[in-house]
């Protein structure tokens, strides 16, 4: 066995539709994401070409209740994982199989107006400077 594999992926996409939620007969959150990537390249003839892939992201537990809850289609996200592929039998016996980013971590991006408005601020609605109500004072630096 191979000792210094690694298995990670990093995704930054937008939301192709809500998030599924569902829990498992023992209680565990789960929740589905399809997320777009988009590419963009210049064709030998000099035109635009552009591509999406989709990819199956699934969350368990806690994170998959706060994705559930909070993410909607068309949001911008940030996803860590490993890809893992599952096998299966069908209603019919037939074998399936698919290919899916695990996640272990993910940051909701953009400003709080993409969110339409519902759940928690994203990573991006987070403003640490001072609005105009507050203002900053030489004199109550820490340094």
């Amino acid at each position: 066995m191979q000792k210094n594999s690694l298995n990670k992926v990093i995704l930054i996409g937008n939301l192709g539709q809500d998030p599924e939620a569902r829990f498992t007969p023992q209680g565990t959150a789960v929740t589905n994401l399809s997320l777009a990537t988009n590419e963009a390249w210049k064709d030998q003839n000099g035109e635009m070409q552009d591509r999406t892939e989709w990819h199956r992201v699934v969350l368990y537990g806690r994170p998959a209740e706060t994705a559930a809850e909070y993410m909607k289609k068309g949001q911008m996200v940030y996803v860590e994982g490993r890809l893992n592929t599952r096998e299966w039998e069908d209603k019919n016996q037939v074998k399936r199989k698919t290919t899916e980013i695990r996640c272990d971590n993910f940051t909701m991006l953009g400003r709080r107006s993409d969110n339409q408005g519902g759940g928690a601020p994203s990573a991006g609605a987070m403003n640490t400077a001072p609005t105009p109500s507050t203002s900053i004072d030489d004199d109550d630096l820490p340094f």
